[in-house]
């Protein structure tokens, strides 16, 4: 059960978050517990739901953020966006058991976006103390230097969403994939 109060439905949650979660069920056709818990407070959802859009419109594709999303949830053992990002990656980016499996593992079975997810697990793993071979090694598989931003950014928005879930221990409403490790 869930340590934060997770409002049950909409109308349940504070006045100012209502049309937030509203969006959220038009573009997703539900509301997930995640964004719910979130509701609580209305800035940190009109945050969240900002910065996610924005970089929505960015230069990584779908997948890539995808991949970006598994690793870092690894990495932070949280079973919640494991869960989620497992869902949304095979169905919304066509990702496959494989992929998914590297991407957990922190890397991808493609070429290219193994540079991106192996940047974005050096940057968790050292705070963002990354080297310059690090930087240059991303750079060299093709990622310009906005590309680069967009994925300390998921990077930094990831780890928010999993310290949110650990910290709140949202219900998983997604089919539940355990982290491969304790964290």
């Amino acid at each position: 059960m869930s340590r934060i109060p997770t409002p049950a439905a909409i109308e349940d949650a504070p006045a100012a978050s209502r049309p937030l979660l509203e969006g959220v069920k038009k573009q997703l056709g539900a509301v997930p517990n995640m964004f719910r818990l979130i509701s609580n407070s209305p800035a940190a959802l009109e945050s969240y739901l900002g910065l996610n859009s924005a970089l929505n419109k960015g230069a990584l594709p779908a997948p890539t953020r995808e991949r970006i999303a598994l690793a870092v949830g690894e990495i932070n053992g949280c079973t919640y966006c494991l869960s989620a990002h497992t869902y949304l990656g095979k169905k919304l980016a066509k990702l496959d058991d494989a992929e998914i499996a590297a991407n957990r593992s922190g890397a991808s079975n493609d070429a290219r976006a193994d540079a991106a997810v192996r940047f974005a697990v050096k940057v968790v793993n050292t705070h963002g103390h990354v080297s310059e071979a690090d930087l240059a090694a991303v750079k060299a598989a093709g990622y310009d230097d906005a590309q680069v931003v967009e994925i300390v950014l998921h990077v930094a928005l990831n780890t928010w969403t999993n310290y949110i879930n650990e910290v709140g221990k949202t219900d998983i409403d997604f089919p539940v994939v355990a982290a491969l490790k304790a964290s």
